[in-house]
């Protein structure tokens, strides 16, 4: 059984951040895992969406889809993962519940002020302008977390209460309660 962290907040939320601390703290050799990686690595032909060779729309479904069945094979596989991801689709939550059932996920809610998320989209450059906002106000409904985190904490103090409730092994989100609907 894989450990799996996944780290769920609003575009620009401190998700990356987060990660890549707690990646450098954490007593095992967990993967970091996000969208943004593949996006930054050229998976996607990326400016010809952007220059309109391509229609994204077309091509989102079975990218995403692709993306969590490679979570999948990851954990099965053995890896332990620090997931960072945006539920901002219908069905992918409990797409994600049926797929890592196997895995010890632990559900952590990262949120931000809706101010800071706006400044730090502005900053970034890289998002669609609005899609911060679209997020705070969306995602984090209907969700249930093993742990919720403000971004106004510092990263510092964020990965401290990750690793403490990680460690203690009480898990009660989504992730929990598929789990014990399917038994």
């Amino acid at each position: 059984m894989a450990q799996i962290i996944f780290l769920h907040g609003a575009s620009s939320s401190g998700k990356s951040t987060i990660a890549r601390s707690l990646q450098e703290q954490i007593e095992k050799p967990f993967w970091h895992i996000s969208i943004d990686h593949l996006r930054d690595a050229g998976v996607l032909p990326t400016s010809r969406f952007r220059r309109g060779d391509f229609h994204w729309p077309d091509a989102r479904a079975a990218f995403f889809n692709g993306f969590h069945l490679s979570l999948k094979a990851y954990a099965d596989a053995g890896n332990d993962l620090i997931l960072e991801h945006i539920l901002d689709t219908a069905g992918w939550l409990e797409t994600l519940a049926k797929l890592l059932a196997d895995h010890d996920v632990f559900f952590v809610g990262v949120h931000c002020p809706l101010e800071l998320l706006l400044e730090r989209e502005a900053a970034r450059g890289n998002r669609p302008i609005g899609s911060a906002e679209q997020d705070f106000r969306t995602i984090h409904v209907g969700k249930r977390y093993d742990i919720e985190l403000d971004a106004l904490d510092g990263t510092d103090a964020n990965v401290d209460k990750i690793l403490h409730s990680w460690r203690g092994g009480r898990r009660s989100s989504n992730f929990t309660l598929s789990k014990r609907m399917a038994s």
